[in-house]
């Protein structure tokens, strides 16, 4: 059930969540208000988009009242230069203060992240984060010894090589080379049954950066974390994460580093363009 409800006084029958409809499942006849054929109902992708679209606030779908969602105006939005901005001067940050972030915002970013962008908006991933800096140094201690162990059993791939160099660098030097002394780690999991599993945690890992840089926040993300899971399953069971699913693992918090300028690589990329 969709719940799709049209206010007839609201409505003002301009067509827009017709004509917006991905699916193409709303209609209007007449002077009546837009509606879903019951038959058609299996083919929405739940993406809200009539909610979203209509001025007066007269569609809602799921139970969702309209005039509880954000309003948008032009101003909704950070300006292009900011956003370029933002993109040039985010850094991967890998010193990091001894706290933890704000509860409140860790959830704050968390909820927005809901919204990132899915294949087919099937928003089939799960947000799997140690938002403790306790929780994390049992987490960071049971990881090094667990790869301590993996290291004498032989057990470590020369594809993750590199990670035989963190047990020592911690226990000689104090130096955490897989994570970075950073206070929390968020993983963003998919199931293989989904259409673009791995992408679909990209996409999310992206805008969570983003929207925690512009917090404040530092964030890195953190390969190294993602090998010390495969080498210990064990270790990646206990933080909940199922085997066969595409993930990957970034870490963060208060930054320890404020970097005063961006870099200069606007010519990095190799840029074709395509005339047919």
């Amino acid at each position: 059930m969709l719940q799709f409800v049209v206010d007839q006084a609201k409505c003002t029958r301009c067509d827009l969540c017709v004509l917006d409809c991905p699916s193409q499942i709303i209609e209007r006849t007449g002077d009546a208000v837009p509606f879903i054929r019951p038959e058609n109902e299996e083919r929405c992708i739940q993406c809200q988009h009539c909610l979203a679209v209509c001025p007066p606030a007269a569609v809602s779908i799921f139970g969702r009242d309209p005039v509880r969602s954000l309003p948008l105006t032009d101003r909704s939005f950070p300006d292009a230069e900011k956003m370029m901005a933002l993109v040039r001067g985010r850094r991967s940050v890998r010193r990091y203060r001894d706290e933890n972030v704000d509860p409140a915002l860790v959830q704050r970013l968390l909820d927005a992240l809901s919204n990132a962008a899915s294949a087919i908006n099937r928003r089939a991933l799960t947000f799997t984060v140690i938002d403790d800096k306790a929780v994390m140094q049992r987490f960071r201690l049971k990881a090094l010894k667990g790869l301590a162990d993996a290291a004498k059993a032989g057990q470590v791939p020369e594809r993750f090589a590199y990670l035989l160099q963190a047990v020592p660098a911690w226990d000689e030097k104090g130096v955490d080379r897989i994570f970075r002394g950073a206070p929390h780690l968020l993983a963003i999991s998919a199931a293989p049954e989904s259409v673009c599993p791995q992408e679909d945690v990209n996409l999310a890992l992206a805008y969570f950066e983003l929207m925690a840089q512009s917090a404040g926040l530092g964030t890195v993300w953190c390969g190294m974390a993602k090998m010390t899971l495969e080498v210990l399953p064990d270790l990646k069971q206990a933080v909940g994460l199922v085997p066969g699913h595409y993930y990957y693992t970034m870490l963060f918090g208060l930054p320890a580093v404020r970097y005063a300028r961006t870099v200069q690589r606007d010519d990095a990329a190799r840029i074709r363009r395509v005339q047919v």
